[in-house]
């Protein structure tokens, strides 16, 4: 069958608009003459939003190593006090966004809110390193844990090859971006049943560790208070453990154009979701030391797969099958909201106009879904992620900080903007120094990891004026640029949004 050609209107950036019937039609596409409009669609209800924070809380840490915690406080009863504490910060900086999501009801979460408050060059900054470095490190890093650990029941008596777990972890991404770019709706289906998958992985967790209480065994919580001092410098960065294990409670913000009723249902997932989360984290540790002594766990990899051979004999195999799957649904969740942020960004001209396109008929932003594939497939085959991550991991809370701080600015710039949602003022504040004290701490504690980090992020501000500011680009340039675009759009099968479909 010869495929007709694709007809449409050029626009002033140089991308096509209107009649692609040629070739949809002929793959199948129903014609409905001006009806339907290309946008996102509000397919985000309150459990989908839930599933999304949660799924994306709760990766493989709680289960493999919260040692962390416990090595920069000295004591089980302070490591405890340390994740409580951790969990209810961080529902403070999600109320915060919260307030923020319904008042600014725009996708892109930070991106956005830092756009609004502090100006374009802070927010491209921003989007620059997320999608150059952060987002493809971080997916790799997620990734890699799923890889080994779905391979893990496999290679019981042996070592797992990496380059087994590579390949594995790559149909893993390859899984995921397919998924994202297909359907808004089945990625939020499977996202609520690997949330689910999470969920029963802590209660295997937590019930034993209840049913261990009840026969009395507490030998571990006596003097709980007791052990090795917390060092000044060392309290501080348990914290900092304890709020990264809980970062993901910002990644509906990501998508708010795509929530169904946001003023209600932002505030109302954000608040079920860190509730869930820090019973969860806190519980599943208190299971942990009615079996293991801080010791053990100190000297363990994967403290949940300890746990498990000990209490639960030939059921510990599914541990990391259970581990495997929250992985899998951290990855998703990621994948999904961090596309959006793309997808704005480009809206907003800080990245190619391509980003902000949406397929025809899948309704999905495929060009911001597939562009951090070749990304984080470099990533997996390169150098050591972890010191990448470390690199970077102060901007993240830099640019959070920054973004909640704005929340304040604006309660005192904008008095009269509608807020459905509003939070006492020390809620932010608290909440912003704390992100602003870690990243005061990275600095001191690893200068030279986060000055390389500082630097990488400095990267940004010349390119922002390199590709958004300078407009007296070369022709030749620009005429490839819009031949791509062109080109990318009949391949991806992708109108900007608002076009009709005909």
């Amino acid at each position: 069958m010869v495929r007709k050609p694709v007809v449409g209107t050029i626009s002033k950036g140089g991308y096509l608009q209107g009649n692609v019937s040629g070739r949809l039609s002929s793959m199948g596409a129903q014609e409905a003459p001006g009806q339907e409009k290309v946008v996102l669609k509000k397919k985000i209800t309150l459990l989908r939003g839930v599933s999304i924070i949660i799924g994306t809380i709760i990766g493989a840490g709680i289960f493999i190593s919260p040692k962390g915690v416990l090595q920069n406080t000295g004591s089980v009863g302070m490591s405890l006090t340390v994740w409580s504490v951790c969990g209810v910060l961080s529902l403070f900086g999600a109320l915060s966004y919260a307030e923020l999501g319904t008042s600014i009801k725009k996708s892109g979460g930070h991106y956005t809110y830092i756009l609004e408050v502090f100006g374009p060059l802070l927010a491209f900054v921003r989007v620059w390193v997320e999608l150059l470095i952060i987002r493809p490190a971080a997916t790799a890093v997620i990734s890699l844990a799923f890889g080994r650990y779905i391979l893990e029941p496999f290679f019981i008596q042996c070592e797992i090859p990496e380059l087994a777990i590579k390949l594995i972890t790559a149909v893993g991404i390859t899984v995921v971006m397919v998924l994202n770019s297909m359907s808004v709706s089945w990625s939020a289906r499977i996202q609520i049943f690997l949330t689910f998958c999470k969920l029963t992985a802590i209660l295997i967790i937590i019930v034993p560790g209840v049913i261990q209480l009840i026969k009395g065994e507490t030998e571990h919580f006596k003097d709980a208070f007791s052990g090795r001092d917390a060092s000044l410098m060392g309290l501080p960065l348990a914290f900092y453990y304890g709020m990264y294990a809980y970062a993901g409670w910002f990644y509906l913000n990501f998508v708010t154009e795509e929530v169904d009723n946001p003023e209600k249902t932002i505030p109302l997932a954000i608040c079920i979701s860190m509730v869930i989360v820090t019973i969860g984290y806190v519980l599943t540790n208190v299971a942990y030391f009615t079996t293991i002594s801080a010791e053990e766990l100190l000297l363990s990899n994967a403290v949940a797969v300890t746990f498990a051979e000990r209490l639960l004999g030939n059921f510990s195999l599914a541990v990391p099958i259970f581990v495997a799957l929250s992985c899998f649904g951290s990855m998703n969740g990621g994948v999904f909201a961090v596309s959006r942020l793309f997808y704005v960004a480009s809206r907003e001209g800080h990245l190619p106009e391509i980003l902000s396109m949406i397929h025809v008929r899948k309704h999905t932003p495929l060009p911001a879904v597939i562009v951090l594939h070749p990304l984080t497939m470099i990533m997996l085959f390169s150098g050591d992620l972890y010191s990448l991550l470390n690199f970077l991991s102060f901007a993240r809370w830099l640019f959070i900080g920054l973004a909640v701080a704005g929340l304040i600015y604006l309660r005192y710039k904008r008095p009269d903007m509608h807020r459905p949602f509003k939070v006492p003022l020390f809620i932010p504040a608290l909440f912003s120094f704390t992100c602003l004290f870690m990243v005061a701490l990275s600095l001191y504690s690893d200068p030279f990891s986060t000055g390389i980090g500082f630097v990488i992020t400095l990267t940004g501000v010349p390119a922002y004026y390199l590709f958004i500011i300078w407009d007296k680009k070369p022709k030749w340039f620009r005429r490839i640029t819009d031949q791509v675009t062109r080109t990318l759009q009949i391949i991806l099968e992708v109108v900007p949004e608002d076009s009709h479909k005909f």
